[in-house]
């Protein structure tokens, strides 16, 4: 059995015994209408607004808050649908990146496609680290400090153009994730994101997620601020499969529905081994790249092999993390590391080490040894070597399942 696995942009070929394999699971095949008309038929059917148009009417001024090169969110085909309605109009726009790094030349040109060239004047980065940007809005029921980017609050009214997804912590991206993290500082997102150390903050659960609740209650602080959110979701082939528009929170929750359509998949029984394919673009470093492994662990046998396959183009990612991991001995002492104190991105140390402290953690990537070592992942550079490897480690019986878009896949044992 010849399987393609993707690798960054571009696929990497395997060869297995199809008697071996549990299943090759991908997001579920839903059928996918015109994506324009799906585009046009969402931002002009809004929940809670008449239109965009009459939403944007009478605004003094405009701020479209977009997501970063990490997201698949289609952007830019959505501002091929709305622009002649907002030209000519005062608007800004704003790349909520949270904590991540500003996109390049080349992933601007994805986010905004053939816009880029006509907004590139009016595009801000959002950088969570410069305080100076920011605005202090109150605090929420939990002790978060609400410290927003300025434009966000200053701007007399606000469109949000978001994708929802399931989210390893958060429940799903989406929604209120467009201002926190999105265009929030440091601090607001460090104290949001110690929440993620709960049991409760896993995908697809929203009650009872401390993560999500503390998003909500944290847009509390802005109460008044006209907001239009467009929310899509897409298929497994990255086609535009659902659009809606309108109030923040009753659009987000609409897209939920459609989004567990798409990537919450059954599967029948758990593998000794589980290849787990970031997939583009969130395999852009071994940050985001950790989406795949914590979704790849709900379909492993304890004791069982997770293989990351996942370019990181741009290496490790957000350096806390790393630091913590490199600097302990074993996975159980990260944990321990963990519990005496937070910082940000120590959620993610603790999602990695806990998979460690159960299974083995392999990867194919572009990393150095040295950093994947660090990281408690055995280093490989070619998916066929680990493969083979995995299967001799495991024994004749072996049995493997490969989950495809693992960053997004949730896969649900039956």
């Amino acid at each position: 059995m010849k399987l393609e696995i993707p690798y960054g942009r571009g696929r990497a070929e395997v060869e297995v015994e199809q008697s071996r394999v549990v299943a090759v699971v991908e997001p579920n095949v839903v059928p996918v209408d015109d994506e324009v008309e799906t585009i046009r038929m969402g931002v002009e059917q809004p929940v809670g607004f008449e239109s965009l148009e009459e939403f944007i009417a009478d605004a003094r001024d405009l701020l479209f808050i977009v997501n970063d090169h990490t997201r698949p969110t289609p952007t830019a085909r959505i501002l091929q649908a709305i622009y002649p309605k907002i030209k000519g109009k005062d608007a800004r726009f704003l790349i909520a990146t949270g904590i991540h790094r500003a996109p390049n030349a080349e992933e601007l040109r994805v986010i905004f496609g053939d816009h880029l060239d006509v907004l590139k004047d009016r595009i801000h980065v959002h950088d969570a680290r410069k305080d100076e940007d920011m605005t202090y809005l109150g605090v929420s029921s939990t002790g978060t400090e609400m410290y927003v980017n300025r434009l966000g609050v200053e701007t007399h009214k606000l469109v949000t153009i978001g994708s929802v997804e399931p989210h390893y912590f958060a429940g799903y991206t989406g929604g209120r994730k467009s201002f926190l993290p999105g265009i929030a500082s440091y601090r607001t997102i460090e104290q949001n994101h110690r929440h993620a150390l709960s049991l409760r903050a896993q995908a697809l659960v929203l009650k009872g997620n401390p993560v999500h609740e503390d998003m909500v209650d944290a847009l509390k602080t802005i109460a008044g601020k006209e907001i239009f959110s467009i929310q899509t979701v897409l298929d497994g082939e990255k086609r535009v499969y659902y659009c809606g528009s309108g109030d923040i929170h009753a659009s987000f929750l609409m897209a939920i529905d459609r989004a567990h359509e798409v990537y919450c998949v059954d599967v029948k029984e758990k593998a000794d081994i589980v290849v787990a394919v970031a997939g583009y673009p969130s395999d852009v470093d071994l940050y985001q790249s950790q989406k795949a492994l914590d979704n790849g662990k709900l379909a492993l046998k304890e004791g069982g092999i997770l293989i990351l396959v996942s370019e990181c183009r741009s290496g490790i990612g957000e350096e806390a993390y790393f630091q913590l991991l490199a600097g302990s001995d074993t996975p159980r002492d990260a944990l321990s590391k963990i519990g005496r104190g937070y910082r940000l991105g120590y959620h993610k140390a603790a999602k990695m080490a806990e998979i460690a402290t159960w299974a083995e953690v392999w990867g194919v990537t572009g990393l150095e040894d040295k950093d994947s070592d660090h990281a408690f992942i055995r280093p490989f550079h070619d998916v066929q070597q680990a493969l083979d490897k995995a299967i001799e480690t495991k024994g004749e019986a072996a049995r493997i399942l490969f989950l495809m878009d693992a960053s997004l896949t949730v896969p649900k044992v039956t």
